[in-house]
């Protein structure tokens, strides 16, 4: 391999840098739907998430996508308090992204299969639930 960085991993799909800044900063602030989460907390997210695809790496990236992972699980096993239509659609977007790393060269796509595994039970607990998240 040559001294330059492979870029190949950005050419996967722009959906988690246009979906998740906002859903992202919900989960993180725990307000109750996506679109209300403070506009400082998502111009943060934004901004961190611009800077991981204009000059990081794909270890990186996919060290962001674990730390959305594990905001997603808390909130799918209720462990922490957040927006759950927020969550599955974090969820089913690191999903997509995830499932798609099976096309590139590298470890990327066996780096994620515990996140994968872990984000399709949180899917099935997201969608079982009602969207109030009341579930009994």
């Amino acid at each position: 391999m040559s001294g330059r960085r492979s870029l190949v991993w950005l050419g996967l799909t722009p959906e988690p840098e246009r979906e998740l800044p906002a859903t992202v900063a919900a989960l993180r602030t725990a307000v109750r739907r996506a679109v209300d989460a403070p506009a400082a907390a998502t111009r943060a997210e934004r901004r961190r998430v611009e800077r991981l695809v204009m000059h990081g790496t794909q270890r990186g990236w996919l060290r962001y996508l674990a730390e959305v992972t594990d905001l997603v699980t808390a909130v799918a096993g209720g462990t922490r308090p957040g927006d759950r239509q927020a969550a599955l659609l974090a969820a089913e977007v690191v999903l997509d992204h995830h499932r798609m790393l099976i096309g590139l060269p590298g470890p990327g796509y066996g780096r994620t299969a515990a996140d994968r595994t872990a984000l399709e039970s949180a899917v099935r607990a997201l969608r079982a639930a009602p969207p109030d998240g009341d579930r009994g």
